[in-house]
């Protein structure tokens, strides 16, 4: 088979393959490759030497049965036999549910997770969202610090599994969106800068060093993520990627790595003749991202909504730290201003930032379907001192208004795995490096972040420990017994009626119409007949809806439909969705 690799500074490069070596000659075609052939079937460890250097696995490796720092594997992806027959799933109606395989069940392996698919079946959900898969040092992470962009992590099963996944979820029905970071690698088993630029001292992150997208050699760098994300695509059928943190990419180029990117993924949805979707995650609120590429946009189709999150979140607890603060000060107004327009910050002055955020979205140019909006993530939960959810601060009542928010809104839904039962598990911040100087610096950078905010270092639980992990992983005995089963069974008639009533999925942001009362606490909005009116404070209230004909679609307290005068009387912290002609 044919062996190559970028690899611009070296003078030698050196095949080893299954104990034999081989010297790879210069592509004269290719500045900077380097190519040769030798015999390996699927399984075949390998790896490269770079002049008298020791022997690193292949940027582009496939399979890392030992992990990021062994020898790299051949993948044959004709090996495997699909057995179901995709046309895919597009986003618009779309509900999401992400997905860690590693604590989504005790066994944290993708064939375990894939026996659990059912269950999202019977939800009522479209789209699986994985966490990234990538692999990294140890078990057990949340899959932000991965290498080989190429390759799935081997405690989940490799690649074998993850297309046995993809398999099974779609011929449930289910379509399948994958995280992958191209902002950052590693650090730990992070073998690039070996090989050539892939990282620029031009630009910074949190991370350290940028990825190469816009300094010398960037063109490779940019064709090698570009390559990894079609990979994806094309290799294990999966229908969408989500972009992490795409306001990390630091790119000065006329044309931008992004569009790049959504270009050569519609070019290859049309190849396949199945939808492909690129959803962004980005705290930029710049709706350029979200734009047709026709109109001068970037051309994603889709992307995380954090400001409806954040919104949502101070209405419901009346957080007000950090982020935060902007939303707490009239927080049912800025989700009423969330609602129909998309972003809270579009231009206005950010305390948290100490400035002007964001910019204002073109509504008649972005459907409310290229914002995902949800009450729960694996960030907005995880990144908390305890990794503690929505359930432990709230209500039932008030989960229920949180659920009934996301699944009525305007935007594309996204629950966080567990929330459809309000799970009593935690989840929390784990790792399992290798290095031990790594761990440490990890164990103790995330006390001293909450030591801080007021958090006792014993407290904040040791991301190194294995028991933090475990804390994590769902309980499935759970949604089978009360009060969670309720929940759940209210999650399933709130996605129901998103499928049942095309109001609900009408991507007009400017046909969501909203009123409310701050003091008293209440909050409803319409979405053509359909009417969602929510009780966040503890008494009962009377909310004008108008007179007209109606039917409670869905209550989490019993009520009646609005009498004579236009008032539906609503118990604290409930909710309810009805039409109204």
């Amino acid at each position: 088979m044919q062996f190559e690799v970028w690899a611009p500074q070296a003078e030698r490069v050196t095949l080893h393959c299954e104990g034999a070596t081989r010297a790879l000659a210069r592509d004269p075609d290719r500045t900077g490759w380097w190519t040769g052939e030798a015999e390996a079937a699927d399984g075949a460890r390998y790896g490269f030497a770079l002049d008298d250097g020791p022997v690193l696995p292949d940027p582009r490796s496939r399979r890392q049965p030992d992990g990021p720092d062994g020898p790299s594997a051949v993948v044959d992806h004709g090996r495997y036999t699909w057995r179901a027959r995709w046309r895919g799933r597009r986003l618009p109606g779309a509900v999401l549910y992400e997905l860690h395989v590693g604590t989504y069940t005790p066994e944290g392996t993708l064939d375990a997770a894939a026996a659990r698919l059912e269950h999202l079946v019977e939800l009522g959900v479209t789209h699986v969202e994985l966490m990234p898969l990538c692999p990294f040092p140890g078990r057990h992470g949340w899959g932000y610090e991965g290498v080989s962009l190429w390759a799935v992590h081997e405690p989940y099963g490799g690649p074998e599994a993850l297309k046995r996944f993809v398999d099974r979820a779609h011929e449930l029905g289910l379509g399948v969106v994958l995280d992958v970071v191209h902002n950052h690698l590693g650090p730990s088993g992070n073998h690039l800068p070996a090989f050539g630029p892939y990282f620029t001292d031009t630009h910074h992150t949190p991370w350290g060093a940028a990825v190469n997208l816009d300094a010398p050699g960037s063109d490779e760098v940019r064709a090698f993520l570009v390559g990894s994300a079609l990979a994806w695509l094309r290799d294990y059928r999966i229908d969408g990627l989500r972009l992490d943190a795409v306001h990390a990419l630091h790119d000065t180029r006329a044309y931008p790595y992004l569009e790049e990117l959504s270009a050569a993924v519609d070019a290859l949805a049309e190849d396949l003749g199945r939808p492909l979707s690129l959803i962004a995650e980005s705290d930029l609120n710049d709706p350029r991202y979200i734009t047709p590429r026709a109109v001068h946009g970037l051309g994603l189709h889709a992307q995380w909504n954090d400001d409806f999150h954040h919104a949502l979140h101070t209405a419901l607890t009346g957080e007000s730290q950090g982020y935060y603060a902007d939303f707490a000060r009239a927080p049912l107004a800025a989700l009423a201003k969330t609602l129909t327009g998309g972003y809270f910050h579009d231009g206005t002055y950010s305390s948290f930032r100490g400035r002007h955020h964001g910019r204002r979205l073109d509504r008649a140019r972005v459907a409310g379907h290229r914002l995902l909006g949800y009450s729960q993530t694996h960030d907005q939960v995880g990144n908390r001192a305890q990794g503690d959810r929505l359930c432990a601060l709230l209500s039932p009542g008030l989960l229920a208004c949180a659920a009934a928010l996301t699944l009525t809104s305007p935007f594309t839904p996204m629950l966080f795995m567990g929330e459809e039962w309000a799970a009593g598990t935690p989840w929390q911040f784990f790792t399992d490096h290798t290095d031990p100087e790594l761990a440490e610096a990890v164990r103790r950078g995330r006390r001293r972040e909450f030591a801080a905010h007021g958090w006792a270092e014993e407290d904040v639980p040791d991301p190194q420990d294995p028991a933090t992990r475990d804390r994590s992983v769902l309980d499935w005995s759970e949604p089978e017994r009360e009060p969670h089963a309720r929940v759940l069974a209210w999650y399933r008639r709130l996605i129901a009626l998103r499928h049942e009533q095309p109001d609900l999925t009408n991507p007009g942001l400017a046909d969501t119409k909203v009123a409310y009362d701050e003091e008293a606490r209440w909050l409803a909005f319409r979405r053509g007949d359909v009417r969602v009116a929510l009780n966040l404070g503890k008494a009962p209230v009377a909310v004008p809806l108008g007179t007209g004909r109606g039917e409670v679609l869905a209550a989490w307290e019993p009520v009646e439909t609005p009498g004579p005068n236009g008032l539906l009387h609503l118990p604290g912290e409930s909710c309810v969705v009805l039409t109204q002609a």
